[in-house]
């Protein structure tokens, strides 16, 4: 059984919402943690956990942020974490693969699909070998109970339920036990 941790030095963790329907607000996690197993040398058969520490997450605007850590959203105060387990890894094509799994935010666990990209296999510099993926995929914030919304004076809606996934992943083989 091969072992991976992420590398968190070199991995980003972001997402992105349409604001006003006109343009997208970004944000990310900066605290994070991942895992994946695999016996094939394919990663046909991973098995992948993650999670992030709701009370990091950043959009580049305090005030922003600790609305979304509220109750109208992450409710960090008492779901402190956002959890994903993965149910399959399937290879799809040339290093594509589609990735399921159940993602629990807020209390709420709903299955996911994401699609994946291996970037590749390297040494660096210190002997350690890496893996990189792209993940990229989307889900319904309303699915997860993050149902805050308002609407403007003119009819338009502040934010959109569709939250778009990004993760530029980078994990380091373990040493074997």
């Amino acid at each position: 059984m091969n072992a991976y941790k992420i590398d968190a030095t070199h991995s980003n963790i972001t997402f992105k919402v349409k604001h006003l329907m006109i343009t997208n607000v970004t944000g990310s996690f900066t605290d994070f943690d991942a895992s994946l197993t695999a016996n094939n040398a394919d990663f046909a058969d991973a098995i992948i956990t993650f999670e992030a520490a709701v009370n990091s997450i950043s959009t580049n605007n305090e005030q922003r942020d600790e609305h979304l850590k509220s109750d109208d959203f992450f409710a960090a105060a008492t779901h402190p974490k956002l959890m994903f387990q993965s149910t399959a890894f399937t290879a799809i094509g040339n290093d594509t693969y589609e990735l399921k799994g159940n993602l629990n935010i807020k209390g709420n666990t709903q299955p996911v699909t994401l699609s994946v990209a291996y970037g590749g296999t390297m040494t660096d510099f210190y002997g350690q070998e890496k893996v990189g993926f792209e993940i990229m995929g989307s889900i319904s914030r309303a699915a997860f109970g993050l149902t805050w919304g308002a609407v403007t004076e003119a009819g338009g809606v502040v934010v959109a339920d569709e939250i778009k996934l990004l993760l530029s992943v980078q994990m380091v083989k373990q040493p074997a036990v």
